[in-house]
């Protein structure tokens, strides 16, 4: 729908500006008698092509920074219009800033402050919606939008963690690859032209490298296409069902990074159960939430099976060991806090732990990587340096094939 830029005097004799999504200009001036508001001036925003190419999404530290100050100007007593009106003006992501104007004039209109979130599901996901939902029909909004903001800012922290897990290796591997193309591609060429003017047969690892040499290019360029049809192969295939399921399940069965994201999406799993329980949402549908904001796909499976065993009416904690999924230290925590009505408590305690282990596998594996990948590119252009002067190893005999 097109965009119209509106001018409309109050019954105090204010001028107010501002811009509305709407099928027509009628609709802008009915929207603005309601509001009590004369209209003035309506005229449709022209939107260039560029619109088209402006950045569409909105960062978890974006999302959290607006939470917490939604949740700081509420407890200032301020209304919600009047609350997302300063927030929107604050806002330097100018599509973020395009949402919550949006946002902001659906409320005015009459729709529920989750109802007009509920719009932009790419933005705030349905734990979100649920919580604020949570927070309208308790009264505890400013309250809720403190937990909210707790948990996205959390939920960003382990994010940074497993992602500071793997910059060094990719660090170090594009390191390689570098060092390796370079020697591959101007060093070795000019040993073997040495060594095809001595006219002597070479030693097998060196005829071996100079070959590879001679058709590095070629190489390289084939495991660039292949590089990127894996990748696109492996982003399709995971927008199936399946072919989530099957990728999340190795991944979790990766040597020592396997660990770190089992207790990187358990630690999320139960940050978000406790956050919903907390907020007053109801159990089966913070299961299923919890499930779908795990980021793992076994995880979401297992939670939907305690869901459905729940709803049966088991405890929580059972189902749980069932799956053979979650660390038995979650499962008796969950225990204890179903037997002592302190669930949410529990729980936290629950992600609170994770997130620790999460911390210290990152610096173990920081530690144990760092050796192991240096011993690697070691060995890889040692290999390289090594074959290359073998021949010069047998000094004499190539000095005398060049006389």
């Amino acid at each position: 729908m097109p965009l119209y830029e509106w001018e409309g005097r109050s019954v105090t004799g204010e001028i107010r500006k501002g811009v509305l999504e709407a099928a027509n200009p009628q609709l802008v001036e009915v929207y603005l008698r309601r509001l009590n508001l004369t209209p003035i001036k309506i005229t449709e925003k022209k939107q260039t092509s560029l619109r088209f190419f402006k950045l569409k999404s909105v960062s978890d530290k974006e999302l959290a920074g607006f939470t917490r100050q939604f949740a700081v100007v509420l407890e200032a007593g301020l209304p919600i219009v009047k609350c997302l009106e300063i927030l929107a003006e604050q806002q330097r992501n100018r599509y973020f800033k395009e949402v919550i104007r949006d946002i902001k004039y659906k409320v005015e209109t009459g729709v529920a402050l989750s109802e007009a979130m509920a719009h932009y599901p790419k933005i705030f996901n349905n734990l979100y919606i649920q919580m604020i939902r949570s927070g309208e029909s308790s009264g505890n909004l400013d309250m809720i939008l403190n937990r909210l903001a707790d948990y996205i800012e959390k939920i960003v922290g382990i994010k940074s963690k497993v992602k500071h897990a793997m910059i060094y290796p990719s660090v170090v591997v594009a390191v390689t690859i570098i060092v390796i193309s370079v020697i591959m591609l101007f060093v070795i060429p000019k040993f073997a032209e040495i060594y095809e003017s001595a006219g002597q047969a070479l030693p097998w690892p060196t005829q071996i490298v100079i070959n590879i040499s001679k058709n590095f290019g070629k190489i390289l360029i084939f495991l660039i296409l292949l590089g990127i049809g894996l990748s696109l192969g492996i982003k399709v295939y995971r927008r199936s069902e399946q072919g989530r399921y099957v990728t999340d399940k190795f991944l979790l069965k990766l040597p020592l990074l396997g660990e770190l994201f089992l207790k990187a999406a358990v630690a999320r799993t139960a940050r978000t159960l406790a956050n919903l329980v907390g907020g007053g949402v109801q159990l089966l549908p913070a299961l299923t939430i919890a499930g779908e904001t795990s980021g793992n796909k076994i995880i979401e499976k297992a939670m939907e099976e305690v869901r459905i065993n729940v709803s049966a009416g088991q405890s929580i904690a059972d189902p749980m060991m069932a799956t053979g999924v979650f660390p038995f230290f979650m499962v008796e925590m969950v225990r204890v806090g179903e037997m002592s009505g302190k669930l949410e408590e529990m729980l936290n305690k629950v992600a609170g732990f994770f997130e620790e282990e999460v911390d210290r596998m990152v610096n173990t594996l920081s530690t144990l990587i760092e050796p192991i990948l240096i011993v690697i590119l070691g060995v890889i252009v040692g290999g390289i340096l090594v074959a290359l002067y073998l021949p010069i190893f047998k000094l004499g005999e190539v000095i005398g094939g060049m006389r």
